[in-house]
């Protein structure tokens, strides 16, 4: 499909595809010559709407969204490996290999989930602070 059916599709701006293609979170843009057409597959809009989830859901930057993809695509390479052997010590290896960008990954996560409970707390005592000032003007 052409950047604009993924924008479309995907609920993007074609400058914000392009801007991510530049970050390498889509691979066309080493493989394209420029001035060429764009062309994507759904499993590129698989990708977008999954980095678009990663960043709604957990507020991730750009970076740290690029940090997730990369180890992402690290495991699927491994994945690709463990099922191309038999061998117990190469299976061995690759899981060593893929513990610390599962590691990075929920490193990146639990930061996250620290930072919103963090602000969950501060709400609950300006809640609990407001509720008592409530409750000392009602007397």
């Amino acid at each position: 499909m052409r950047i604009g059916e993924l924008a479309e599709q995907t609920g993007l701006t074609t400058r914000t595809i392009r801007y991510y293609e530049e970050r390498g979170l889509l691979g066309h843009a080493s493989t394209r010559e420029k001035g060429e057409h764009r062309f994507y597959t759904d499993a590129d809009a698989v990708r977008l709407q999954e980095l678009m989830r990663l960043r709604d859901l957990l507020g991730l930057s750009l970076e740290e969204i690029v940090e997730l993809a990369e180890a992402e695509e690290a495991r699927a390479a491994l994945r690709g490996q463990w099922q191309e052997t038999a061998s117990d010590d190469e299976r061995a290896r690759i899981v060593d290999a893929a513990i610390p960008h599962v590691e990075r990954q929920l490193e990146l996560v639990t930061s996250r989930q620290e930072k919103l409970a963090a602000f969950a707390n501060e709400l609950k005592e300006k809640l609990a602070s407001l509720e008592r000032r409530r409750a000392e003007l009602s007397r």
